[in-house]
């Protein structure tokens, strides 16, 4: 369990308070998640975007599912590699501002990530940008990622992480001081902010995120950063069948 699971903030809260807060913040920043985005990482988000969507080997034939995607940036580049693509969301208004905002549209889906509404072994490759942890409860949501993908199947996961010293301090302060201000400008919710910023924060770092994925039977696990570790690239695969028998041996 990862140390998440249980928390939100400074107090122990259900599962359920703490989802409901998470879709309240998502409602209220929906029309303008995109630009404060561009504003608080300076247009950066987009070109980490664009390496981990060079990371994805996207065939025609996949069926990939892009778990947390909103407004389905990553969903439309994926979808110029030529893979069907299925945006996967618990908020309405996030998937909603992405059809507007865009003439090609995509299919989305609601469900949230500890309770996918696809069959077990039916999904060649998972996405999620900038959502796991928002989940609440990563290893439940990891456990159903999992169970979706076929054996041989593959994850890909970009998510802030750990900065590396001596970027940390600065970046820790503007976090902390800067962003909320930001969110007060610009998208006119500095409470919704002050939560984004709280949610990076508590996140596991590099490390601890790599054993979450393996706990959850992943195999080839691994990590790229991206930006001296303010986002991090997670990959994995899920083992074959023969694989999975050979481990249980």
């Amino acid at each position: 369990m990862s140390r998440l699971d249980n928390t939100f903030g400074q107090q122990q809260v259900t599962s359920q308070q703490r989802e409901q807060k998470i879709r309240r913040v998502f409602k209220l920043v929906a029309s303008r998640y995109d630009l404060m985005n561009d504003f608080m990482s300076f247009g950066t988000h987009r070109i980490w975007k664009r390496v981990f969507v060079q990371h994805v080997d996207a065939k025609s034939t996949d069926i990939i599912i892009d778990l947390a995607g909103g407004t389905g940036d990553i969903a439309r580049q994926l979808k110029q590699k030529g893979a069907y693509v299925v945006v996967a969301d618990p908020s309405m208004e996030m998937m909603t501002e992405g059809q507007k905002s865009h003439t090609e549209k995509l299919l989305n889906i609601a469900a949230t990530g500890e309770q996918l509404p696809f069959a077990s072994a039916s999904i060649e490759k998972l996405t999620i940008s900038f959502g796991i942890r928002n989940m609440t409860s990563i290893s439940d949501a990891l456990a159903e990622i999992f169970r979706v993908l076929k054996p041989g199947g593959q994850f890909y996961c970009l998510e802030f992480s750990k900065v590396m010293m001596p970027l940390r301090p600065f970046y820790n302060l503007y976090n902390r001081y800067i962003i909320p201000r930001l969110g007060a400008m610009v998208a006119r919710q500095p409470e919704a902010y002050q939560y984004l910023i709280e949610s990076i924060e508590r996140f596991p770092d590099q490390k601890e995120m790599k054993q979450l994925i393996e706990q959850a039977g992943f195999s080839q696990v691994h990590y790229r950063n991206l930006f001296f570790g303010i986002a991090c690239i997670h990959m994995a695969t899920k083992p074959a069948e023969s694989d999975s028998k050979q481990q249980n041996v």
